[in-house]
């Protein structure tokens, strides 16, 4: 499983990526244009992500304009509904407009951080994951 962590904060995406390690490889980002480009390349290669980690605070672009730009990739390369890449929010924000928001831009998922190990496992568990 190839994962994408975009998170500008690095000790949490090297504690998000230590807790996905028996799911799969991971790449982290800390800013939103390298997730947009990433994505792309992915795409492009026929090799798309499996699952993305979006934190919405990051500068430049943040997660939730992210999220946006990433479905819209996906539609131009045909990757409709639920053959995109799934996506879930790992942020800080907590109130119901960025939660809303984001379900609203099609994420899979939401987790606040800290991020519990026990409630990602059951998203992953959810979105169809397991362990290598």
């Amino acid at each position: 499983m190839r994962i994408l962590i975009a998170d500008d904060d690095e000790t949490c995406a090297m504690v998000l990526a230590s807790m996905l390690k028996p799911y799969g490889s991971t790449v982290m980002v800390g800013e939103g244009a390298a997730v947009i480009r990433l994505v792309t390349a992915s795409l492009v290669e026929q090799q798309p992500f499996d699952l993305i980690c979006l934190d919405i605070m990051m500068p430049g672009l943040d997660g939730q304009a992210c999220l946006c730009c990433i479905r819209a990739i996906e539609q131009g390369f045909g990757r409709l509904g639920g053959a995109g890449t799934k996506i879930l929010m790992a942020t800080g924000l907590n109130a119901p407009d960025d939660i809303l928001g984001a379900f609203r831009n099609q994420c899979e998922g939401y987790l606040i951080k800290p991020i519990e190990r026990g409630r990602l496992v059951a998203q992953l568990t959810s979105l169809g994951f397991t362990p290598a």
